[in-house]
């Protein structure tokens, strides 16, 4: 366990923000990645086998049964943190929404998750687990056997796929301004199949996209030219078709090297 998280869980004990039949408590986000600073949230999920009773401060919405996340948000230390709670049930209901079943029979780009969702379950891959590892280790397993990192790399590949068509359009009727943008929405979403296909997930958090670029370092994109296309370093301002087309042409290629798994 990382030294920050130290006193963590009997913080959380301490202030009955604990469950009695708690199965296991994570940190997640960027503090369990190591990409933390000063100014970081800490975030956790806690579950349990029945509803937390404790008090919270706001509920998710999730399309789950029961329909709710409690959430409670505390300083300490002059550190926010965030402690979601979840069920065990809630848990495998969405792991059973990306079965492969599911994947094979439906709609495969449509969107099987909502964003909590979706964040509970590539968190599992990189959280640290301040008690009940065997918990959490299962969780982890069954994770990585489903279809998860196919459908968000499948997804990412239709908006990819739906930006690069956008530019295409834009930049033919000259409307030179819309075509930079939606090549810039092409770029991030081809860049995050490419890393979803190798199980480093975080679409939704495109801030850390260059870090996740760092620890995967695909073999069809290097960082140098990756960073040089994400900051723009050849864009003329003059002429943006001819950057627009880079990129266009670029995600083209990259997308016919992601494999779906």
């Amino acid at each position: 366990m990382s030294t920050s998280l130290t006193g963590c869980l009997e913080e959380m004990d301490r202030r009955g923000l604990i469950p009695a039949d708690c199965l296991a408590v994570c940190c997640v986000g960027s503090v369990a990645r190591g990409w933390s600073n000063e100014s970081s949230d800490y975030d956790f999920n806690v579950v349990s086998s029945t509803p937390w009773t404790g008090d919270s401060a706001r509920t998710i919405p999730v399309p789950l049964q029961p329909g709710v996340v409690p959430a409670v948000v505390l300083h300490v230390d002059g550190r926010r943190w965030e402690i979601k709670y979840w069920l065990d049930s809630q848990v495998q209901q969405m792991i059973d929404k990306v079965s492969w079943e599911q994947f094979e029979a439906g709609n495969s780009t449509a969107k099987a998750l909502i964003d909590a969702e979706e964040l509970f379950l590539e968190r599992m891959s990189t959280c640290l687990t301040l008690s009940g590892a065997a918990w959490a280790d299962e969780c982890r397993r069954k994770v990585e056997k489903s279809a998860f990192r196919a459908f968000v790399t499948t997804r990412s590949l239709a908006e990819a796929d739906s930006s690069i068509e956008d530019a295409g359009g834009q930049l033919a009727a000259g409307d030179f301004d819309s075509a930079v943008l939606s090549a810039r929405k092409a770029l991030g979403h081809t860049v995050d199949a490419l890393l979803e296909s190798k199980g480093n997930f975080g679409s939704r958090t495109p801030k850390w996209r260059a870090r996740r670029f760092r620890e995967v370092r695909p073999d069809a994109l290097s960082f140098e030219e990756y960073w040089a296309l994400e900051t723009m370093r050849s864009f003329d301002p003059d002429q943006p078709q001819t950057w627009v087309n880079l990129v266009i042409q670029r995600c083209r290629d990259l997308t016919m090297e992601v494999e779906i798994s």
